[in-house]
């Protein structure tokens, strides 16, 4: 008997399960005292609520019941309120405020595993309620909550995506287009955003595109409102920017203007969202610990439209993210006691050597010395050289890069630079073991995890080629013919799998880790999917490309909490496209030729 918990399933133990009693009895009686009522949903669902509700972030867990309905284990708890509100309170007068402490399922559908696949989802609805009061009541309300469970320092990012919609629908543009830049925004990709906006939009004015692509990148104060409605004003689309900015006044009177950051680039995986959106991030820690907004026609998917908005948060992020804080508190009131005991020792020459850089970027500049280490996952092997490169062009202290050994964590001033192959620089991110890091589109395709690609740094290129022994395509289809699939090795089984559902084409993947070549050799795969630049080693091998997969470059990426906790991500982002667009990059080589 094999006596494990599932994957991303857990015991909670005496001591931290009275924490969180503790925590979470705090955090309700908050909602309690501001007129929020109690409810409980179920843990099933019939899996076509689930789906009518819109996105879902992740895969929920599906069964079926004696009487063969498809059911989900709840995966969030905010399409059971619209249900609820809908069917069974659908005649009561509003606004109904309610409040839960909820468990939700969520399947791990990436290779990422380290996720939990169980979490504690608390979280407020506001039902029936319209107005820049109530969206500041629950921004304000998440705000409450954080400080309760002990998150002191944190950040509230927020927007509207009724701008962005309204944009898009007075464009002109075909639907196609419209939902891949719904699509670039929901899985943070700028750089097929910016692909998107180019010179070829199908808008029916450029400013258009100039507006649907300037608007991720608008983030701050008050101000960022202002420059806003500057950048819509000459569209003349109608939007709720004015409900928007009413709202960021009620946070400002509330004393939150420190925890709030207006940031256009806020979109929920959920689809439901109609206005208002949030998420809130702690530094250092990498995922959001929450969110939430307006989703005014949700309801309406299972009955009566109703005005709603409302947010939840995870209580084991939240934990985690407090404890991170206590521990770096903890680590800076002892460092500053033992440097006051160390009475001094040393000012001579930090000071000189702080004078010998004083023409470093402004990712060591004085203004930043209280901030830690910006944390940069630089890739080893063919990217290295390009990548240091870049680095310093964006004027960062790249010295001990040069020649770091063994070491694999550098330090220069005001970065720590980690050193991972390209394929491990995805996790490092998203995890928020690093703050930002550098890899092949290749690797972020492959690793599908949740980070914010900034920037196409244009170097390393290469491209993914689908190769087979000279002269076997006969033979290979005429074998797909007989038995309906071939077998393809590669090192990149998820790229892989995707070129060939996109085609139709029944395989098996075989994953290898080197070698690749041989696979068709030996007769362990009928072809290969691989990186080439030149296509050398496959011309050496008697293999020709047949079919070509993708082409990639280097990227620019970070983790969505570094990018809004801390402004040095985003500056670096624009430091590091600069340089690189003025580099003359090796193009990428070749063509397709196919055999047949």
């Amino acid at each position: 008997m094999n006596l494990i918990t599932p994957a991303g399933f857990r015991d909670v133990l005496p001591e931290e399960a009275l924490r969180r009693e503790a925590l979470s009895r705090a955090v309700q009686d908050c909602f309690a005292a501001h007129g929020y009522l109690p409810i409980e949903t179920p843990t099933l669902e019939v899996m076509d609520v689930v789906q009518a509700s819109g996105r879902a972030p992740a895969s929920p867990f599906k069964l079926f019941d004696a009487r063969g309905d498809l059911l989900a284990l709840r995966p969030d708890v905010t399409l059971q309120v619209a249900r609820m509100c809908a069917s069974r309170l659908n005649d009561a007068a509003g606004p109904l405020r309610f409040r839960y402490t909820q468990r939700i399922f969520r399947e791990a559908d990436g290779p990422l595993q380290a996720k939990a696949r169980e979490m504690t989802q608390m979280g407020i609805e506001c039902v029936g309620g319209w107005g820049a009061n109530i969206d500041a009541e629950i921004v304000s309300l998440m705000a409450e909550a954080m400080e309760l469970v002990g998150v002191r320092d944190y950040c509230i990012a927020i927007a509207t995506v009724g701008v962005l919609r309204a944009v898009l629908e007075a464009s002109g543009a075909p639907q196609a287009w419209r939902a891949a830049v719904l699509e670039a925004y929901h899985s943070s990709n700028y750089v097929e955003l910016d692909a998107l906006c180019g010179p070829d939009a199908p808008v029916a004015s450029a400013l258009y595109a100039e507006a649907v692509c300037r608007l991720r990148s608008i983030r701050g104060g008050r101000e960022a409102v202002e420059e806003v409605r500057r950048l819509i004003e000459p569209l003349g689309c109608p939007c709720d920017i004015d409900t928007f900015e009413q709202t960021y006044d009620a946070l400002a009177a509330r004393g939150l203007a420190d925890h709030v950051l207006v940031d256009f680039s806020v979109m929920s995986s959920f689809d439901y969202y109609t206005g208002m959106v949030f998420e809130v991030y702690a530094p250092r820690y990498g995922a959001a610990l929450g969110s939430g907004g307006r989703y005014d026609r949700m309801i309406g998917v299972y009955g009566q439209n109703r005005v709603a908005a409302g947010f939840a948060f995870y209580l084991e992020s939240v934990m985690a993210a407090a404890e991170q804080q206590a521990r770096e508190a903890n680590a800076a009131d002892a460092g500053a006691v033992a440097g006051a005991a160390a009475g001094g020792e040393g000012t001579e020459s930090e000071s000189s050597t702080e004078t010998e850089s004083s023409s470093a970027a402004t990712i060591a500049a004085p203004s930043a010395e209280a901030l830690p280490p910006l944390r940069i996952a630089v890739p080893k092997g063919s990217l290295n050289k390009d990548a240091v490169a870049a680095l310093a062009g964006a004027g960062l202290d790249t010295a001990n890069l040069d020649h770091p050994g063994r070491a694999l964590i550098i330090h220069g001033r005001g970065v720590d630079y980690i050193i991972v192959r390209p394929s491990d620089a995805p996790a490092f991110v998203a995890l928020g073991a690093a703050d930002c890091g550098i890899c092949g589109e290749d690797s972020l395709l492959e690793a599908d995890v949740d980070v914010v690609k900034l920037a196409d740094l244009r170097f390393g290129a290469c491209r993914f080629v689908v190769a087979e022994p000279a002269g076997s395509d006969a033979a290979i289809q005429e074998h797909y013919r007989r038995l309906g699939s071939i077998r393809v090795a590669t090192k990149y089984p998820r790229i892989t799998q995707a070129h060939y559902d996109e085609s139709g084409m029944q395989v098996e993947i075989v994953a290898l880790h080197g070698n690749i070549e041989l696979a068709p050799l030996t007769g362990l795969a009928e072809r290969i999917v691989d990186i080439t630049a030149t296509g050398t080693t496959l011309r050496e091998n008697d293999l020709v490309i047949v079919d070509e997969v993708m082409r990639s470059t280097a990227r620019f990426f970070a983790n969505a909490g570094s990018l809004r906790t801390d402004e040095r991500v985003g500056d670096l982002a624009r430091r590091l496209a600069e340089f690189t667009a003025a580099q003359d990059y090796e193009p990428i080589a070749g063509a397709v030729t196919p055999a047949s």
